[in-house]
This record gives C-alpha cells, sequence and structure tokens, in this order.
C-alpha cells in the first residue's frame, strides 16, 4: 500500500448502508487526509458494498478498502481505525462507544445516543435507559459553529439532529445576543430522506407524499429537548430554560430543511425607520457571528433549499414583521450532509487537524 495512504487518518463507519452512511461514504472517498478501513453495516453485514449501492461500485479498490460489509464489533472497529463514525438509529452507540473510547479510539456519533446531557430525557424521549450515563457530560455537541474549540480536542462528539442545526443556526446569533426574547416558534419541513433508508410506513411512501404537505411529531418531537439544551445555554449559559415550540412538516422532495423561526424582539420597532434599523440588526448581527465560519452564508435574500443540495453549506436571512414585534429568522440545509454526514466530516475535520472544509468543498448541483 502506497506510504501516502498509511500516513493517513484510519476511519470506520457503523451503520455505512443508511442514508447517512452513503453519504459519509461518499465525502470520505475525497477527503485527502482520510483512509476509510471498516465499513460496518448490522442489516447488510457479508455483503459487498456495491451489492447494496451499485453507483459505488469502484469503491472498493486495492488501495482504498476492501468493500465487504462487516459486523458492527467494537473490538475489530478498534483495531481498524483511529476515529469510528456512527450513522446508526437511537440507541444503537450508546452500547458500543465506552468500549471504543476506552481502546483509545475517537467517536463521532450521528445518532442521539450523546446528545443530551441528561440521562432521564433519553427513556421520555427516546424510549431506552442510557448504558453510559457517565460519558454524556464528556460527549461534546457536535455543532462546529458553536462549539468548535471544544470538538478539536474531544474524544467523543454528538453531531446533532438535521431539525436542530437548522433551528440553532437561525437563532443562535440573536438569542445569543439577547436581540429576541427567548420564547420561540420553530416551523421546518423537511425532505423524506430526512426518515431514514428503512422508514417504509404509510405516510412516506411515493403515493402519499408526493403532491402532499403534512404535519408530524406533534406535540413533542424527539428533537425538541436538545434544542431547548442548546437555546438555553446561547440565551443564559444553561441556567434558564428557553421555551421552543417546535412543529416539523414532511415535503415531497428528497433533500433539504427549510427552517423559519419566529421570535419577539427585545425592542420592538415602533416606526418605519426604526424597522429598517432593526432589519439590518438581525442581518449584521448574524454576518458577525459567523464571520469565521466556512459553511454559513449570511444574505438578505430569502433563502432555497436547493442551494445546498448535496453540499454542507447553510444559508440565512433575516426579517422583521411588519408590526415591527417580531425576528422572523430563515436556514436552509441540506438535511443529509449538514444536517448530518457533512457535519461530522467537519467536526472529524476539527478533531484530527485538518482544514475545516476538508472533503466539504463542494457547491450544490443546479439546478
Amino acid at each position: 500500500m502506497p506510504k501516502a495512504l498509511l500516513d493517513k487518518v484510519t476511519v470506520a463507519i457503523g451503520g455505512a448502508t443508511g442514508y447517512g452512511g452513503v453519504e459519509l461514504i461518499r465525502l470520505l472517498s475525497r477527503h485527502p487526509g482520510v483512509r476509510v478501513t471498516y465499513l460496518a453495516s448490522a442489516s447488510s453485514a457479508g455483503k459487498r458494498l456495491e451489492e447494496v449501492y451499485p453507483h459505488l461500485a469502484e469503491y472498493g479498490s486495492p488501495e482504498t478498502l476492501d468493500s465487504r460489509l462487516q459486523a458492527l464489533e467494537p473490538k475489530a472497529m478498534a483495531e481498524a481505525a483511529q476515529v469510528v463514525m456512527f450513522a446508526l438509529p437511537a440507541g444503537k452507540s450508546a452500547a458500543i462507544v465506552p468500549a471504543l473510547l476506552k481502546a483509545d479510539v475517537k467517536v463521532i456519533d450521528g445518532g442521539p445516543d450523546f446528545r443530551l446531557h441528561d440521562p432521564a430525557a433519553y427513556p421520555r424521549w427516546y424510549k431506552f435507559d442510557h448504558p453510559a450515563p457517565e460519558l454524556l457530560k464528556e460527549a461534546v455537541y457536535g455543532l462546529p459553529e458553536l462549539h468548535g474549540e471544544k470538538i478539536s480536542t474531544a474524544s467523543l462528539v454528538a453531531a446533532p439532529g438535521c431539525y436542530p442545526t437548522g433551528a440553532l443556526l437561525a437563532i443562535a446569533p440573536v438569542l445569543k445576543s439577547g436581540l429576541i426574547k427567548p420564547q420561540i416558534i420553530v416551523d421546518s419541513k423537511s425532505g423524506i430522506s430526512g426518515a431514514g433508508r428503512t422508514a417504509l410506513s404509510l405516510p412516506y411512501h411515493f403515493t402519499e407524499a408526493t403532491e402532499d404537505v403534512s404535519a408530524y411529531g406533534l406535540p413533542a418531537h424527539r428533537h425538541l429537548p436538545e434544542m431547548q439544551q442548546e437555546a438555553s445555554l446561547l440565551h443564559s449559559g444553561g441556567k434558564s430554560e428557553t421555551a421552543i415550540t417546535f412543529t416539523p412538516h414532511l415535503m415531497p422532495m428528497v433533500r433539504g430543511i427549510f427552517t423559519t423561526a419566529y421570535a419577539d424582539l427585545a425592542e420592538p420597532a415602533t416606526d418605519n425607520s426604526e424597522l429598517s434599523t432593526l432589519n439590518s440588526q438581525l442581518t449584521d448581527c448574524m454576518k458577525q457571528f459567523y464571520a469565521g465560519s466556512p459553511f454559513v452564508h449570511v444574505s438578505e435574500q430569502l433563502p432555497h433549499t436547493k442551494w445546498t443540495a448535496g453540499t454542507n453549506h447553510a444559508f440565512l436571512s433575516a426579517r422583521v414583521s411588519a408590526d415591527g414585534s417580531k425576528a422572523i429568522l430563515f436556514s436552509v440545509i441540506d438535511n443529509l450532509v449538514k444536517g448530518l454526514a457533512g457535519q461530522m466530516v467537519q467536526c472529524l475535520n476539527l478533531m484530527c487537524g485538518f482544514s475545516e472544509t476538508a472533503g466539504l468543498e463542494g457547491r450544490a448541483v443546479y439546478p
């Protein structure tokens, strides 16, 4: 094997045949500093990657990786890789992670198993008792735009959910600056891929979802507690809770999340002059907050999900309501990239000392 490949950071992917896993494979296949050495799939162990995804037929070349899909076995993964990246459903990684950390392997978990700080929240929101509650304080919430410095020194990173990523990017600057009050309404619309590859229940069938828009997950979607957790940290350092009302919607498209958040302004506008000033203030606040963030773009244009398709980029905008009382905040992301696999690669880059944009330089295919 060429020395250039031996010098690369070795990565194992758990859950390699789900939508998140195959996005990790796509992104890491062009990463200049990474070599994937282990692909694990509970559902397809024993098969080859190209049997599940024929479009990846050339992936298993001698210089990169044997494309056989293997068991989700922590000892074998630790022997094969320096970093393990999980794209698994809730409750599937929590029991595996302690053994990996003990073997001095870094872990980036794309599922929810380490996102919440309170172990008592898991039975309520995810229907399981957490097997490693002591690690919840150690895990770093993997939104680089908020926690980049902590991510860079972490051994365990919990990548955010796709909906919280879109919502927190929109509200973080103006909430932290005190421009809005901490009672926020979040309205989000997601493409069907957000349900995962094996979600075969009726609402996700083509004939049910096409030409239709529907709300779901009410009154308490399981992404709500991480939104509230992180928003409270932004608002008061976690000393007081931020009240968030969250409604997700299913849209008849494959990728993308469009989030609109509403909150009362701390100091409402009383005339047209003040309204114009507040509009500029919201936009400037966002631009300053994300000045050093390579993937977040703030514009006066209202964003479109198509701008982000297949990329790790996020586009934000802001408006003041016509009566001058509310901030209206917009964000768009690709739910499978910035909302999952791309964000995990962004965290990997910070943890391993790569350029933050390594492997993520691509822009959307448009239209």
